[in-house]
């Protein structure tokens, strides 16, 4: 068939490049032996990939021992070879960004090929209404984030940005997120596109704090899993076959506004922004438990951040007083709402991220799976996050990475 081996040199170019993001610097032998491919292939490939500006020379290390070693079937003395040539995927190949955005700030990173993050900044955006339109505090960050790399704003092949809340594909409308100020202008997008010279994705942030824990963290090797998130607010990211389900208009997960038991059945919830499992279970309401139980000093700040040291104060008491109460409790109001999602999904895994989840450790984790197995009749494996430093930029960052290591690691475009 015309162009196959084309079609195969560009398969093994591929897995050559993903076994070098995976390994790191490799030798032609043993580059070779984890393709199959023979040692004179390899050679080619590494020289087709070098002159594409794909690879690079790194260095030199010891190589794989020689053939005939023991263990190989032949006579020779299995010594390892001489220093090797070693190869690297070129992180200067492309570099592709990341936003996340809150009511608070913008916060842009710039990553590598390889997916080493080269350059970061923020925007802050205080206040109920936005100090400068949404289009420019996107741009600033990114060319903030660019310029801390040494690069500039069209050195970007790829942009994912993050928000609360989530794009509707039927109307390109932000839904589920009024506390974000200036980002519901039916025209955002467009205005965005006209301003960005790189294609632009949108993704809810909780989902892609789970695409960070699916491809770096806790979730990794798992295809249906649910990570439950408390920071700003609650939400929840689903993986189904190891797919994010993101429902009609984008909403699937939006488990904030869901009903029950235990605080008051409230209607019109998205014109409320209230109701449901936030109420029962939100940050916001950690700091009023406290008081309720008696507690002081109540920290100064930010509720979400209050609402963290709360939690990591309690996981960190060992008795039997109010600090305990409170973590229980919050274990009760989690699980509550974590059983209906099991009920509907039954996922082999739950995933708590967020600060509010994870300041709790291990004591707040034992004690919401010792809740969720009475309350839930499917047991799913309840774990802590792994990726604690700004997890939905690291998902951005992941979700536009793939992307362009699909664009740029395609060598059939190459002559």
């Amino acid at each position: 068939m015309a162009g196959t081996p084309r079609v195969l040199r560009a398969m093994n170019d591929r897995a050559a490049l993903d076994l070098l993001l995976e390994h790191g610097p490799l030798s032609r032998t043993r580059l070779g032996r984890l393709t199959g491919l023979s040692k004179p292939t390899a050679s080619q490939l590494l020289a087709r990939l070098e002159a594409a500006g794909l690879v690079v020379a790194t260095g030199t290390g010891a190589d794989e021992p020689r053939d005939g070693g023991p263990g190989t079937g032949g006579s020779g003395t299995g010594r390892p070879g001489p220093n090797a040539q070693l190869y690297a995927v070129d992180p200067t190949a492309a570099y592709a960004a990341g936003l996340d955005v809150t009511p608070e700030r913008v916060l842009a990173a710039v990553a590598d090929i390889t997916g080493r993050t080269v350059g970061e900044f923020a925007v802050p955006t205080p206040g109920r209404r936005p100090a400068e339109p949404v289009v420019r505090q996107v741009t600033a960050a990114l060319d903030g984030a660019a310029k801390a790399a040494g690069l500039v704003r069209s050195d970007v092949r790829r942009l994912v940005i993050g928000t609360p809340g989530a794009f509707d594909p039927n109307t390109g409308r932000l839904r589920y997120a009024s506390h974000l100020p200036g980002w519901h202008s039916p025209a955002l997008l467009g205005e965005l596109a006209a301003a960005l010279p790189m294609p632009v994705e949108y993704e809810n942030d909780v989902n892609l704090a789970a695409l960070a824990e699916q491809r770096l963290g806790a979730a990794r090797g798992h295809e249906d899993f649910v990570l439950l998130w408390n920071e700003g607010g609650l939400g929840a990211a689903v993986i189904l076959g190891g797919r994010l389900h993101r429902g009609f208009t984008g909403g699937a997960g939006e488990v904030g506004f869901l009903p029950v038991p235990g605080v008051p059945l409230v209607r019109q919830v998205t014109k409320a922004n209230s109701g449901g499992f936030q109420e029962l279970a939100g940050s916001q309401i950690i700091p009023r438990l406290a008081r309720e139980l008696g507690i002081s000093p109540i920290p100064k700040g930010p509720y979400t951040e209050v609402a963290a040291e709360l939690v990591a104060r309690a996981a960190a008491d060992p008795g039997s007083g109010p600090h305990r109460r409170l973590l229980a409790t919050y274990a009760t109001g989690l699980a509550t709402g974590i059983a209906a999602l099991v009920a509907v999904l039954d996922p082999e895994l739950v995933v708590l991220s967020g600060t509010a989840l994870t300041a709790g450790g291990e004591p707040l984790r034992a004690l919401v799976e010792a809740e969720l197995a009475e309350l839930a009749a499917s047991r799913p494996r309840l774990v802590l996050g792994d990726v604690r430093e700004h997890p939905v930029l690291r998902g951005a960052l992941e979700s536009a990475l793939t992307a362009t290591r699909d664009e740029v690691f395609d060598t059939l475009t190459l002559r």
